[in-house]
C-alpha cells in the first residue's frame, strides 16, 4: 500500500484556514446571524486525522513512512538520496507485521506517550491494519482500526475500510473507501461524529511502487456527521479534490459543506496550481484567503 500523506497537511491547513477566516464570516453573514464555523472546523479535523491513518498505514507496509523505521529489510544503498533521508530520519514507531494467517496483521505502534513525528505531531497509541490480498490487487480489503490512539491529544476511534476496485475505464486504479469513525477532541469532552464514503482515484505514480512522491489522486463522494455542538452537517465534494503528493496543498477541487440550518459554505481550491490560495462564498459573496 502506499498513498497520500500530503493530504494530511492540506485537511490540517483548511482546519486552521476556516479559524482564520472567522471573523470574515461573521462580518459577511451576520445579517442571518450565520456565522458558525464549528463545523468546517470538526470536519476538516476528522477528515484530516482519519486521512493521516490511511497514509500510515499504506506507507507503512512499503516500510517508507517518515515516522519509523522500514518494515522490510532493503539496501538503503540503492535508494535515491530523497528516500535515503527519509529512511535515516525515521525514529517514532515500531512496526509488526503478523502473517501467521489468511487475515494479516499491520500494527505501528507510536507507543503509550506521545512522540513527536517527523511531520510536526505527536502521536501515541497503535494503527492497526486487517487485511487479505495486496493493496493492489482487484477486491482486496483493508481495514485500519485504533488501540488507544492520539494525535496531538486527539482521540481517534472506529474503522476506515478500503476496498480495491480495480480499473476505471481509463484503466486507473481506484478505491471504495468508508469511514464510520469519531473523534474525542484533545479537550475530551468534545466529540465528533464522521462517516464518508468516497471514491479515490490512482491518476498519476501507480508504476513507481517505491516512491510515493510523484503519486496523483483525485476523490469524490461525500460525508455526514455531527459536530461537537451536537449538531448534523453533510459534506459533498462538487468537484474532485486533486491531490499530489510533492505538493503541501491541494491544488485544485471544491468542497460544499451544509450545517443543519445554516447556509451552505463553498470553498474552492483552485484549477491546478500547487499554491495556497483558494476562495470560500457564503450567500454568493466570494473572497480569496491564503492557506497557511
Amino acid at each position: 500500500m502506499k498513498y497520500m500523506s500530503s493530504k494530511v497537511l492540506f485537511f490540517s491547513s483548511l482546519l486552521m484556514f476556516f479559524a482564520s477566516c472567522e471573523k470574515k464570516d461573521v462580518v459577511m453573514d451576520s445579517s442571518t446571524s450565520d456565522s458558525d464555523v464549528t463545523t468546517a472546523i470538526d470536519n476538516s479535523l476528522a477528515e484530516g486525522l482519519f486521512s493521516d491513518a490511511e497514509s500510515i498505514a499504506d506507507q507503512a507496509s512499503q516500510g517508507q513512512l517518515t515516522s519509523f523505521l522500514p518494515v522490510f529489510d532493503k539496501d538503503i544503498e540503492k535508494l535515491d538520496e530523497e528516500l535515503k533521508k527519509v529512511y535515516e530520519k525515521s525514529n517514532c514507531a515500531t512496526v509488526y507485521h503478523d502473517t501467521s494467517s489468511s487475515l494479516k496483521v499491520l500494527t505501528i505502534d507510536f507507543g503509550s506517550v506521545n512522540c513527536l513525528c517527523n511531520d510536526g505531531r505527536n502521536r501515541r497509541g497503535e494503527v492497526i491494519v486487517s487485511y487479505e490480498g495486496r493493496y493492489r490487487d482487484t477486491n482486496s480489503i483493508h481495514t485500519i482500526s485504533f488501540n488507544d490512539y492520539f494525535v496531538n491529544d486527539n482521540q481517534v476511534l472506529g474503522t476506515k475500510t478500503v476496498l480495491n476496485n480495480g480499473l476505471n475505464s481509463d484503466g486507473k486504479i481506484n478505491f471504495s473507501i468508508e469511514v464510520d469513525g469519531s473523534i474525542v477532541k484533545s479537550n475530551s469532552t468534545d466529540t465528533i461524529v464522521w462517516v464518508s464514503s468516497r471514491i479515490r482515484t490512482w491518476e498519476e505514480g501507480s508504476s513507481t511502487i517505491f516512491n510515493w512522491l510523484d503519486d496523483v489522486y483525485t476523490i469524490t463522494g461525500d460525508a455526514s456527521g455531527v459536530n461537537s455542538a451536537g449538531v448534523s452537517y453533510t459534506i459533498n465534494i462538487t468537484t474532485p479534490l486533486r491531490m499530489e503528493l510533492n505538493c503541501r496543498w491541494i491544488s485544485s477541487g471544491a468542497v460544499e459543506v451544509k450545517p443543519e440550518g445554516k447556509l451552505k459554505r463553498l470553498v474552492d481550491y483552485g484549477t491546478g496550481s500547487c499554491d495556497a490560495n483558494a476562495t470560500i462564498t457564503i450567500a454568493g459573496i466570494s473572497f480569496p484567503v491564503v492557506l497557511p
